[in-house]
């Protein structure tokens, strides 16, 4: 069983709600080793994609996803803006003009929203960024996708599984990009606001496409 539009929709909306629960969190840890903006930067643009939605949802899964990727970018300020609109941009182009995100195309998405943030923010893995989340639940996506009962939410749900972990991970890190990394070994022992919001909005879509 696919994701229609409607679908791709309902995530968004389900995310809109995660970021909007977490805010303060995402503040928090974004003051501790960033300017303290990701919780309300976050909030701003996903608030602004639940707008536009509400005036109607795009036919295809791509052309919402690029609703959000446009929405994000032209919305939202700081790093979280570019990267995770690219994210959402890479992903619609991948979609096509499907009508329906079924599993492969769901990794494949993944795959091209990895690649959209580490080509933009050109972060690799143990720099205790969002792709420090973002490449284990990719891993953890395509792996889900080989078996035999996989469907859209079993894929989304061990992605963000794997994002915790990835996140938790960044706590340990000397941060090499952003804000952060003007901290050096003083950032250790904080866990990334990119990394943990990639986590929430993982999250979130697996639990709407339960």
């Amino acid at each position: 069983m696919g994701c229609s539009s409607e679908g791709v929709a309902a995530a968004l909306r389900a995310a809109a709600e995660t970021v909007a629960e977490h805010r303060g969190e995402l503040v928090e840890l974004d003051r501790a080793i960033g300017d303290g903006d990701h919780g309300e930067n976050l909030s701003r643009g996903f608030t602004a994609i639940v707008s536009a939605l509400e005036t109607e949802v795009p036919a295809t899964p791509s052309a919402v996803a690029k609703l959000a990727a446009t929405t994000l970018i032209s919305k939202v300020g700081g790093a979280a803006g570019p990267l995770y609109g690219t994210a959402f941009l890479r992903a619609s182009t991948r979609l096509g003009d499907a009508a329906e995100v079924d599993v492969p195309l769901l990794v494949s998405a993944l795959e091209a929203a990895l690649e959209g943030v580490q080509a933009r923010g050109k972060a690799v893995a143990g720099d205790a960024t969002m792709v420090d989340a973002l490449i284990p639940a990719v891993a953890a996506a395509s792996a889900a996708a080989g078996s035999a009962d996989a469907s859209v939410a079993s894929v989304l749900a061990a992605a963000a599984s794997a994002a915790d972990a990835g996140a938790e991970s960044t706590v340990d890190l000397v941060p090499r990009k952003g804000r952060a990394s003007y901290l050096g070994e003083r950032a250790v022992g904080h866990l990334d606001p990119g990394a943990r919001s990639t986590a929430l909005l993982l999250h979130a879509f697996a639990e709407a496409a339960r």
